[in-house]
């Protein structure tokens, strides 16, 4: 079996992460790495610094995760802000700027880079998850939970927000959204490699 760290203190990432990999035969083994983050627009510009950051520290194989929020009616807020949005004014806060909007299309964007000492540089991987806003939070907390964004976000195609789907149905959607999913290419990719 292949291994490679996630530089992340979510478990919640490492656990998604680690679920889709193994089926490649990945081991993900978290290294709970605190990664000064760069302020910057640019979701690609802060999983590289992110990356680079932690193969110093780390000196093996390792991926690092930068995933923003998008809400179009309101310019994309709060894009790569998230963690200090939810911090601030939380979930009810983003609804309340919407609230007045008939537009409440949202995206998650991810960007995952890898760096080992055989590369040059770090190779990305990307991915748009698209959805609405739901009009009020909605569901239960669950363990595999990393952000309180699930409270709102009804993915394309679902009447569901995250939070209200049963563990299968959630389950059920996920392994449909990875099918060609941005950890499916890095999987294939890293698996020739």
């Amino acid at each position: 079996m292949k291994q490679i760290f996630f530089a992340t203190t979510n478990k919640g990432k490492v656990n998604s992460i680690a679920s889709v990999l193994s089926k490649f035969n990945i081991e993900v083994v978290q290294k709970p790495l605190e990664i000064p983050e760069i302020r910057n627009e640019n979701l690609k510009d802060i999983a590289i610094h992110k990356v680079l950051y932690a193969f110093e520290n780390i000196k093996k194989p390792v991926i690092a995760l930068d995933a923003g929020f998008y809400v179009h009616s309101i310019g994309g807020f709060p894009k790569m802000y998230v963690n200090f949005v939810l911090k601030t004014i939380g979930v009810n806060g983003i609804l309340k700027l919407v609230e007045n909007n008939i537009d409440r299309s949202c995206e998650f964007r991810n960007c995952l880079a890898f760096l080992d000492g055989t590369l040059k540089e770090p190779v990305l991987f990307e991915e748009s998850v698209k959805g609405r806003l739901a009009d009020k939070p909605r569901g239960e907390k669950q363990d595999y939970f990393w952000s309180d964004l699930f409270f709102v976000f009804v993915p394309e195609g679902n009447d569901k927000t995250l939070a209200e789907m049963a563990p299968e149905e959630y389950y059920k959607w996920r392994e449909e959204l990875y099918v060609n999913s941005y950890l499916i290419k890095f999987a294939k990719w890293f698996s020739k490699e």
